[in-house]
């Protein structure tokens, strides 16, 4: 999450730490002219922002869901780290109530369209599972770099007819085709219109894209400098590429930075 430093109550402004990068929306659309994202960085965004969903909705005694979960309240660090931000429509699911169905009906909905949960904008019942469609649909863009709007259609239809790789960020010339498919696939079964046929967050969601973090950091450790295969052309843009080095590290559940199993940096200096 997003570090809140102080609040200025006559202007009616928070203020965060500082996030050089800006937000995953002006990174993904390349605003002012940015450079584009690596595949291994942004299967390893999306595994942060489902680690820090899935801290949101592990809070006790109260569940909480975000409300409006989308590219633009995903903010990134000097180092591409992501964090999630923008949670003023955060709502607490009561204790009572999380305990027997895990939502709750609410007065009005909220939230950003083509990112509300379609059950929740119909009859105003709110729960955990609401956050798990906003997260499949930002999951596509992540990899296609595309609007929101009739995007799960759109990527359904490249799958059926087998030209999904056309529907990936042309941006990227290296992508994991067969890897990129599956994380298309959880994001679509993410994104299903009945609550009840989207997946678990941290049983299925998260154990899936951990397995692709996995394998971008195996890639990016491949074409480190000095490595038999010769550095990424996109090495210089990931989470992992420090100005003079690259450094393993992990992130934990709340969100701050711990370095790998041997509790080091590794550092591979050019």
């Amino acid at each position: 999450m997003v570090l809140l430093l102080g609040a200025c109550p006559e202007y009616g402004c928070l203020v965060y730490e500082y996030m050089a990068n800006g937000s995953l929306e002006e990174c993904l659309f390349r605003h002012g002219n940015r450079p584009a994202l690596s595949w291994q960085l942004r299967f390893q965004i999306a595994a942060e922002i489902a680690t820090g969903l899935l801290f949101l909705h592990q809070t006790k005694p109260e569940p909480l869901v975000h409300r409006d979960l989308k590219p633009g309240n995903i903010l990134l660090d000097h180092n591409y780290v992501s964090k999630i931000g923008d949670v003023g429509l955060a709502r607490l699911v009561p204790p009572s109530v999380a305990d027997d169905v895990t939502q709750y009906r609410m007065t009005s909905t909220a939230g950003t369209f083509c990112y509300i949960d379609p059950e929740y904008q119909q009859t105003g019942m709110l729960g955990v599972k609401s956050d798990v469609y906003s997260l499949g649909i930002l999951l596509l863009q992540l990899i296609t770099a595309k609007s929101a709007m009739g995007l799960t259609h759109h990527v359904e239809r490249s799958i059926e007819k087998g030209i999904f790789a056309e529907m990936l960020d042309p941006a990227v010339p290296d992508w994991p085709v067969e890897e990129a498919l599956c994380f298309a696939k959880l994001s679509l079964q993410c994104a299903e219109l009945r609550r009840k046929d989207r997946p678990d967050l941290g049983k299925i969601v998260m154990p899936e894209l951990n397995r692709l973090r996995e394998l971008a950091e195996e890639n990016m450790i491949k074409f480190m400098p000095g490595g038999s295969a010769g550095p990424s052309p996109n090495h210089s843009y990931v989470s992992l590429t420090q100005f003079h080095g690259i450094s393993v590290r992990r992130h934990d559940i709340v969100g701050r930075t711990r370095l790998g199993p041997t509790e080091r940096d590794v550092t591979f200096s050019k």
